[in-house]
């Protein structure tokens, strides 16, 4: 799928899970609702960072770009490395590495450590990060283009260090699911866990298909391109994505934030 896509489907799949915990008795305290629902909707761009033309490669400029370039590199070393007789021989790392599993709760787990071992300063530059994301995939019309660069960010810095601060309050939910005293924001692994996995059921289900199972094997493969029969999946960009799905995980965030603030 292409970035607004996931990023949709990553904001849709947060706000349905505010939607299951108010239905358990666990309601989200509002601001967890949308921070979460923006950190996940960043963080399920953040997979594609295997890839040199994806949406989060021109986000943050040549920093972004540099990074892509490793991650393909290393992406396509662990495919070499680990591959069986099964698996095809490829030229990069592109839909491999990044798009499993492993590296969902790996970058979730790395996130939370840093929330809780950094600062506010670490959080902060969390936060930053992923609304800068965000933008570029839920807003990327407004977002095209170099000279809008510079608004984008001063736009997610100011919404991470106010966002921050909502969440600092007593009750807003920086302790969210974990109260004791030096666990404040360790939830915030939790969407970007969510959002990479959103993002590689997506891509699962276009032609190409996910090996999100990796390092499990199957059959004589270990990268297997997880996906529904073939007659059921589309190509990236193609108009069963823009005019289906997108209008669809519109509908399911819309439902399930009105269900997640008890309005339904």
């Amino acid at each position: 799928m292409m970035g607004p896509a996931h990023s949709l489907s990553g904001a849709a799949a947060w706000l349905g899970v505010g939607a299951a915990t108010t239905a358990a008795g666990y309601p989200m305290p509002w601001p967890v609702l949308l921070v979460g629902a923006l950190i996940c909707a960043g963080a399920a761009l953040a997979p594609d960072l295997d890839h040199k033309s994806a949406t989060i490669s021109g986000a943050f400029g040549p920093i972004s770009r540099g990074l892509c370039e490793i991650v393909d590199k290393l992406s396509y070393a662990a495919y070499k490395s680990t591959r069986k007789q099964g698996d095809p021989r490829r030229s990069g790392g592109h839909r491999t590495l990044t798009h499993t599993w492993v590296w969902a709760v790996l970058i979730g787990a790395g996130t939370s450590f840093a929330a809780i071992t950094g600062g506010r300063w670490t959080v902060l530059g969390i936060l930053f990060v992923h609304m800068v994301l965000a933008i570029e995939g839920l807003l990327w019309r407004a977002a095209r283009g170099h000279s809008s660069d510079i608004l984008v960010w001063l736009l997610a810095a100011t919404s991470a260090w106010i966002l921050a601060g909502i969440l600092d309050q007593p009750g807003n939910g920086s302790d969210w699911l974990f109260p004791d005293p030096g666990q404040e924001y360790l939830w915030l692994g939790l969407p970007i866990v969510l959002g990479a996995l959103v993002h590689d059921i997506g891509d699962s289900l276009t032609v190409s298909g996910c090996p999100i199972l990796w390092p499990i094997p199957i059959g004589r493969k270990r990268w297997y391109p997880i996906g529904p029969p073939k007659l059921m999946r589309f190509r990236a960009g193609s108009w069963i994505e823009l005019k289906v799905l997108m209008p669809v995980f519109m509908l399911a965030g819309g439902v399930g934030c009105a269900a997640a603030l008890n309005f339904i």
